[in-house]
């Protein structure tokens, strides 16, 4: 059971302040009775909502792709810098959290989402799920550094990288594409840094099936496509824990 207002407020349909209204203005009906008190309670799997006449469908789940701009950080709250949450809406806003973190100035794809299944399922080390990046370096990158990203790099931690991968751009070989398959803190920097180069501008574009469209404005965000959703099903498996896991358990790339 649930509050009708929570209801339409998880369902996208408005922030609560604002559904108040929409219900003093007989716009909600339950089970086919207009509905005034938000303070109803409904049993969101089994009732019917229809607002302005149409079907308000509940899902636990949301799923975003959000196409992250420089300058903001992966937290809830922070009193120096905008957070991801800054561009999304208050009606979209269903106790999400992003899946992993990027870095205040790394830029591209990071998936948001209040399912902690399939944040774990993506983040954990053990399912070894890919992650490439575009980075513009300092200087050129050449095939010692190809030999040295596939074999593991230490960069300080208690073992080398897993072996990773590193292409350079035929055009212009200060740009690479880096793809790893852990989440050590500042891992892709700290493994440059240890070629003797250092990165200049850095962005995820992909996520084990993830892919950041060119399509997606920075600052801007969707929901995932069914395509999407069937890996969604595939990463979470036989998981049945849906407790999301602790903000912040896995370091920033």
């Amino acid at each position: 059971m649930m509050r009708l207002d929570k209801f339409l407020s998880n369902a996208g349909i408005a922030s609560r302040s604002e559904i108040k209204k929409i219900l003093k203005k007989g716009a909600v009906r339950v089970n086919g009775n207009v509905v005034s008190d938000g303070k109803l309670q409904i049993d969101e799997t089994a009732d019917q909502v229809l607002y302005q006449g149409k079907k308000v469908e509940y899902e636990t789940f949301v799923y975003y792709a959000f196409h992250k701009p420089a300058g903001c950080v992966c937290a809830a709250r922070d009193a120096l810098h905008p957070t991801v949450f800054n561009y999304i809406p208050m009606n979209a806003k269903q106790d999400l959290f992003t899946v992993g973190r990027l870095d205040l100035d790394t830029e591209g794809l990071l998936l948001i989402t209040n399912d902690g299944a399939l944040s774990h399922a993506l983040l954990s080390p053990k399912k070894h799920v890919k992650k490439t990046y575009l980075a513009y370096l300092d200087a050129p990158a050449d095939p010692a550094d190809i030999r040295l990203f596939a074999e593991g790099i230490d960069i300080g931690e208690k073992r080398p990288t897993k072996p990773a991968e590193l292409v350079i751009d035929q055009n212009d070989p200060t740009h690479v594409y880096i793809t790893i398959s852990e989440g050590m803190y500042h891992q892709v920097k700290r493994m440059v840094h240890a070629c003797g180069k250092e990165v200049l501008y850095l962005k995820r574009l992909s996520m084990g099936e993830f892919s950041l469209e060119d399509t997606l404005d920075k600052g801007a965000y969707r929901t995932l496509t069914e395509k999407e959703m069937n890996y969604v099903r595939e990463y979470k498996g036989t998981y049945e824990k849906t407790e999301p896991v602790r903000r912040g358990s896995y370091g920033y790339t």
